[in-house]
């Protein structure tokens, strides 16, 4: 029996049909470069102290001198979370004694910021941290709500496989994309970090839903030399320009309320998309709905100027794929054979490592030195090479070879970035993004490597599995950030340590570079290399 790319041979690789498919579904991941990383903007914490109230009877001498310094970065910082005992410092002024003169500042009694906080305006003007006051005893709440987006994301990704193998590819695509767009909305108008972060978790669910549906959908739709383009220069690039266009919104709206309906009004456009973009031909098959592929590979033969044979499929073909068809696939089919069970169990591991560095860069971004909207955008741009390098690595090269060389520059080079002097600013961003460069690289390819592993039938479901154990990776990941408060350079031994680590797992997967995909379970046990894998 021939397979589906040997029946469709006749519409071509790139003609009309296949550049629309290939522009409007690369166009609709556009919002999802806003929503995954806005929180470095929405949940920006601009300076702070402890406010000191108009009526508390100080002079101007000793409201000046009312916050204690605190050692930060080697130099003396107004403390943020602390100030000196109101009122003594009352009684000190109403005797007329001067501060530091009369007065030994560090013998006095200190109080937590019980008027709340002063917030620098200078970076931002609101943000859910100013709003809220998500400082001091409070400041948990920032990296937490962080990881409940991407709790919002493991859920996404839980679920998205099997509704998308289920409804099929267009359905979940849209149906995820209103959702991510209306509780985006609905988000703009929170009343509380806690509604703010609930609505949070539900966007997350959206997101990762209508980006793997898309790249699915066009996987399977688009022809073998396409789909690696597709891939990287068309998925992976517009989602870095949906990225690169976040801190140029938040850099010219300041307040995180307008910032957060300026990136969600853009999801409003993909509504049209919905009479444009057809359904996946292989899953309609998959379900025996042969007619309604049919119509649609005509269709596009159509938009192609090619004339279709008379018949697409022939009878003995129909007939064999429907006794195919006859048998539901769930989750644990992922687990049926030696060989799907292994390759799953080592995607999930590569998944979730790559995941916590290529988050865990991203959400830093605030913490190097410099301005933070260039810094950005700089980890933004750096994304737009290290996909077109991954094109050329996987349209010539074999993948795992690819993957596991991009790995290793990104994990050594983030354990590099120790030895660099600290008056070095540059170097060490400059090693950063080289470190962004390299894992950016790797998650690129990883979901063609992954699709092209897993047969039709539980291909969207073998990619939301292993994109649901990377979110794992992503929910860990501010973490990894914030223990740069301890140590840091921590964060970069971690995520370079199991960035090195997870280049040595790849090179022990089968290789899928030429090989056409396979469309069943049984065909996947053909694949040369994974008899050797187990």
């Amino acid at each position: 029996m021939r397979d589906y790319e040997e029946v469709t041979a006749f519409l071509g690789e790139w003609g009309r049909f296949q550049r629309l498919v290939f522009f409007l579904l690369s166009a609709s991941i556009i919002p999802n470069g806003f929503n995954g990383l806005s929180i470095v903007f929405l949940a920006g914490t601009p300076e702070h102290r402890c406010a000191v109230p108009r009526g508390a009877n100080l002079s101007g001498e000793w409201r000046n001198a009312s916050i204690p310094l605190e050692l930060r970065d080697g130099q003396a910082a107004p403390s943020r979370c602390r100030r000196y005992r109101l009122a003594a410092l009352a009684n000190f002024s109403a005797l007329g004694l001067r501060p530091g003169f009369d007065v030994e500042l560090a013998s006095l009694e200190q109080e937590p910021c019980l008027d709340g906080w002063e917030y620098s305006r200078d970076v931002y003007h609101s943000t859910i941290v100013t709003q809220w006051n998500l400082v001091c005893d409070n400041d948990w709440k920032g990296p937490l709500s962080t990881s409940l987006f991407f709790v919002g994301v493991l859920l996404g990704s839980f679920v998205s496989g099997q509704l998308s193998d289920k409804f099929g590819r267009k359905n979940v695509l849209f149906a995820t994309l209103a959702m991510q767009t209306g509780f985006s909305f609905i988000q703009v108008f929170s009343t509380s970090w806690e509604m703010f972060s609930v609505f949070f978790v539900l966007v997350g669910m959206g997101q990762i839903s209508n980006y793997v549906a898309a790249f699915v959908l066009g996987t399977e739709i688009l022809g073998k030399s396409i789909r690696v383009l597709f891939c990287t220069l068309g998925v992976c690039i517009f989602y870095a320009f949906g990225y690169m266009l976040l801190p140029l919104f938040a850099y010219f709206i300041r307040d995180w309320r307008m910032l957060l309906l300026a990136l969600t009004l853009p999801g409003l456009l993909c509504v049209p998309l919905w009479w444009i973009i057809p359904e996946s031909p292989r899953w309609l098959i998959s379900q025996g709905r042969f007619q309604e592929a049919e119509d649609i590979i005509r269709k596009a033969a159509k938009m192609n100027g090619i004339t279709a044979p008379d018949v697409i499929f022939d009878p003995s073909e129909l007939q064999d794929m429907n006794s195919q068809k006859q048998q539901t696939y769930t989750i644990l089919d992922l687990m049926r054979t030696r060989n799907i069970l292994t390759i799953t169990i080592m995607s999930v591991i590569l998944w979730m490592i790559i995941s916590v560095g290529y988050f865990g860069l991203s959400l830093d971004t605030p913490n190097l030195h410099g301005d933070v909207f260039v810094n950005c955008f700089l980890s933004a741009v750096i994304e737009v090479p290290a996909y077109i390098i991954s094109w050329l690595l996987l349209r010539n090269l074999p993948r795992r070879y690819s993957m596991a060389a991009a790995l290793f520059l990104g994990g050594c080079v983030l354990l590099f970035i120790q030895l660099v002097p600290s008056h070095i600013r540059a170097l060490s961003i400059l090693l950063v993004m080289l470190g962004k460069f390299g894992i950016t690289s790797a998650f690129s390819m990883v979901y063609v490597y992954t699709a092209e592993l897993y047969p039709t039938v539980v291909r969207n479901m073998g990619v939301g599995a292993s994109s649901m154990a990377s979110r794992l990776g992503s929910i860990l990941s501010p973490y990894f950030v914030y223990l740069g408060a301890y140590d840091r350079f921590l964060p970069y031994i971690l995520m370079g340590s199991l960035t090195v680590l997870s280049g040595i797992l790849t090179l022990f997967l089968p290789e899928s570079y030429g090989r056409p995909l396979p469309d069943t379970i049984e065909q996947m046990l053909l694949v040369k290399g994974i008899q050797a894998c187990i």
